[in-house]
C-alpha cells in the first residue's frame, strides 16, 4: 500500500524533458486555474503545507513534481483558463502541456473540474482531449461540501450532459470526503 504522507517535493519545470531522474510512474493533476488541484493534494499527502495554495487563479506556472513514496511522481499543472490578473494564459498552458503529454512515464491524469459550475469549453476540449488520445483519466469534482442536495443532483446530470458514460469522483479536499477512493485509483495505475 502506497503511503501518501511519505512525499517530498522535487522540483518545478516548464518542460517534462527535464523531470527528475528517476524512472518513476507520473500521476498528473490538471483543470482550470483555482479549481483546488493544489487544496487536493495537499489533502491527499495530509500535508497542507506541501503545495502553495492561492486564493487567486493562475499561480501555479510550472510543473511541480512530488515524489510519493519513492512510487511515483504527483505532477501538480497549471491551471488552464484567466490568471489573477485577468489575462489568457491558454497559449503557455497548451504549448506546456502539448510537449507533456508526449511524456512515456505518464500513467493517469486526474482531471479536476469544480462542481459548483457548470462544465466550461475548456474542460469539454480537455474531455476529449484526453478521451481522443486514449489517456487513462480521472474525473473529480471538487468542493462538493459546497453544494446542496439540488445542488449535487444539477452537478451530476451537468457532468452526465458532457461527459457521457464516464464515473467520476466527488470530492472534498476540506471534509475529506472522495480522498480514499481517489488514492485507490491512483494506486491502481500507478502499480
Amino acid at each position: 500500500m502506497i503511503n501518501f504522507r511519505k512525499v517530498t517535493f522535487i522540483k518545478s519545470v516548464t518542460n517534462y524533458l527535464d523531470r527528475p531522474e528517476k524512472d518513476l510512474p507520473e500521476v498528473l493533476f490538471v483543470g482550470k486555474s483555482n479549481v483546488g488541484k493544489s487544496s487536493l493534494i495537499n489533502a491527499l499527502t495530509n500535508n497542507k503545507n506541501l503545495a502553495y495554495t492561492s486564493s487567486k487563479p493562475g499561480y501555479t506556472k510550472l510543473l511541480n513534481y512530488f515524489e510519493v513514496d519513492n512510487t511515483f511522481y504527483l505532477v501538480d499543472a497549471p491551471g488552464y483558463g484567466y490568471t489573477s490578473t485577468g489575462s489568457r494564459h491558454l497559449d503557455s498552458f497548451g504549448e506546456m502541456m502539448e510537449k507533456y503529454f508526449q511524456n512515456p512515464h505518464l500513467k493517469l491524469v486526474i482531471f479536476i473540474v469544480d462542481s459548483r459550475h457548470k462544465l466550461g469549453e475548456n474542460d469539454v476540449m480537455f474531455y476529449h482531449f484526453l478521451n481522443d488520445n486514449n489517456i487513462p483519466f480521472v474525473l473529480v469534482a471538487s468542493k462538493v461540501d459546497k453544494l446542496n442536495q439540488s445542488e449535487k443532483a444539477a452537478m451530476k446530470k451537468n457532468i452526465a450532459s458532457v461527459i457521457k458514460d464516464e464515473e467520476f469522483i466527488a470530492l472534498s479536499s476540506l471534509k475529506g470526503i472522495g480522498l480514499d477512493c481517489l488514492k485507490a485509483k491512483i494506486s491502481h495505475y500507478v502499480k
